[in-house]
């Protein structure tokens, strides 16, 4: 197969005070270090979507608002997701979940990782993730980065704010692992879907 898989990094919060940029921008830098993947970054601040509020999800029903159908389009674009997850009360942001209801047949059988944040990681979002992607048709990666406990308030811009390569050290296996298992399956499933053609 000749063409490398398109990744989209989508920042999964919108808050004007959030800290999903800083670990954004750090997870871009790793991928667009590598050479089997193609990565933009997909700002949810740039698609100012209403409530879920179609008749049904788009596997049934074409969507009728035209922000829904942007959407839809700008996923559909990519063969893989590296999500940027804020841990919000034990869960992913109301913005992150609206946008992944959105949308359903193009998020169908495309892998995904993702890098967390909070005091234990984002562990219990990611989990919540993991959860929906798979009544998505999506795929999990097994890997995915953490940034929790000291690291986290480190980092954070309530904490000690400082730049994230101050903690890359500990980041950096997890990434490597995570983009190596996004790139497989992202191949595994571009193939599939080609053979299906």
């Amino acid at each position: 197969m000749a063409s490398k898989p398109k990744i989209a990094v989508i920042i999964g919060s919108t808050r004007p005070t959030r800290f999903g940029d800083k670990p954004a921008q750090w997870m871009l830098k790793q991928a667009q270090a590598r050479d089997d993947m193609d990565v933009e970054v997909v700002d949810l601040r740039d698609h100012p979507l209403p409530f879920f509020h179609e008749v049904a999800s788009n596997a049934w029903a074409p969507s009728q608002d035209p922000e829904a159908v942007r959407w839809q389009q700008t996923v559909g674009r990519y063969d893989g997701y590296i999500f940027v997850v804020a841990e919000y009360n034990r869960s992913i942001t109301g913005a992150l979940k609206n946008a992944l209801d959105q949308a359903y047949t193009e998020w169908n059988r495309k892998p995904f990782t993702a890098i967390a944040y909070g005091s234990t990681g984002g562990s219990r979002a990611l989990e919540h993730l993991r959860g929906i992607g798979v009544e998505l048709q999506m795929v999990s990666t097994h890997a995915a980065v953490h940034i929790g406990g000291s690291d986290f308030f480190a980092v954070f811009p309530m904490g000690g704010n400082k730049p994230i390569e101050d903690i890359e050290a500990n980041l950096l296996p997890s990434a490597k692992t995570a983009l190596d298992e996004l790139v497989w399956w992202a191949k595994a499933t571009m193939a599939a879907k080609a053979s299906e053609a």
